[in-house]
């Protein structure tokens, strides 16, 4: 076991114990989600301020409530940290718990850059310790179905995934989707659930295109992106904080196409259309929803004594931040030295 993590993530029986580092929309979600589940406790939460972590513990009945991150990552009784700050913070957050002996999930994207994913996935892997991207969609099991679908060779070989993420966005210049300080932008906030999606069915792609609308603060407000595979096969990927969009999926091959409706990252159903017969309905089987399948596939791994997930492989989160950083060289999306220092 790892310096610094606590026998009870070894407990088939006993409930993990999550610390939340951040108090803001997606870790009340979080909280939300996962102190439903009979096998997980929140025991701690951290903020930079007292106020803020108290009134966070407070709202969701949590012991104990820290107002530095540090303390929350040196409680002994916190088995896995989930880091929940801004996306300019998540190397230092993430960094300071892997430091402290903790396991991690990591909201995302994972960081700002592929260089501070390889940080701290080398960190990780040097301690021993678990690290996971909070893609929640690669937990989904509308989504692990479709997968095991297409891996099967229900619609045949793939020819094109399009997918999209899109929403009428702030225009307040001090709002953090408008402030590159903050890794602000549709493509980090939005644009990571397409390009994951696109991801988990070709891999890696071997081109990358793409072109956007930058905000007077140097962010993408409107990103279209086009992948390509030596294969053949392409991926039409937007997303916006400009306009609404669909918010849809579609994956088409030889012998048919999936498409997912609205709310494709966290989809509850999909459709099966196979060439030349009647469409067929997947949907959710029950039990979990929302963050909470994330969450199981932590404590699952943690319990197994695994280091990483294979839902969430880190070669993969690092490959999907190499795409990342590929469009925002090609739109021209800089941020500054500070963001990454945050």
């Amino acid at each position: 076991m790892a310096t610094g993590q606590t026998s009870q993530t070894d407990s088939r029986n006993a409930p993990v114990r999550w610390g939340v580092l951040a108090t803001g929309g997606i870790a009340a979600r979080f909280t939300s989600d996962v102190r439903e589940l009979a096998d997980a406790e929140i025991v701690a939460v951290a903020s930079r301020s007292d106020a803020s972590a108290k009134e966070f513990a407070d709202r969701f009945g949590i012991p104990r409530a820290y107002g530095e991150w540090a303390a929350l990552v040196a409680d002994p009784e916190v088995d896995v940290v989930y880091v929940a700050t801004p996306h300019s913070a998540h190397r230092t957050a993430a960094g300071l718990a892997l430091a402290a002996g903790k396991a991690v999930l990591c909201e995302k994207p994972f960081t700002l850059d592929v260089r501070e994913a390889e940080e701290l996935v080398a960190l990780a892997r040097e301690r021993g310790l678990f690290l996971m991207e909070a893609m929640w969609t690669y937990c989904n099991p509308v989504i692990r179905r479709l997968v095991e679908l297409v891996r099967d060779g229900a619609i045949g070989e793939i020819r094109t995934v399009q997918a999209d993420f899109g929403f009428p966005g702030p225009t307040d210049p001090r709002h953090r989707l408008r402030d590159p300080a903050l890794g602000g932008g549709a493509l980090l906030d939005l644009g990571v659930y397409p390009v994951s999606f696109a991801h988990l069915l070709l891999g890696e792609p071997d081109r990358v295109q793409a072109e956007a609308l930058l905000s007077p603060e140097g962010v993408d407000l409107n990103t279209g992106m086009l992948l390509g595979w030596d294969s053949g096969a392409t991926a039409l990927l937007s997303c916006s904080l400009a306009a609404g969009t669909p918010v849809t999926a579609t994956v088409s091959g030889t012998a048919g196409r999936i498409e997912l409706p609205s709310g494709f990252f966290s989809a509850e159903r999909f459709v099966l259309h196979r060439n030349g017969a009647e469409p067929e309905e997947f949907t959710a089987d029950g039990g979990l929803y929302g963050l909470q399948y994330e969450a199981a596939e932590v404590m699952r791994c943690l319990r197994a004594g695994e280091t990483e997930s294979p839902l969430v492989p880190l070669d993969g989160t690092l490959a999907v931040m190499r795409t990342l950083d590929a469009v925002r060289d090609r739109i021209g999306v800089r941020f500054p030295a500070a963001a990454r220092t945050s």
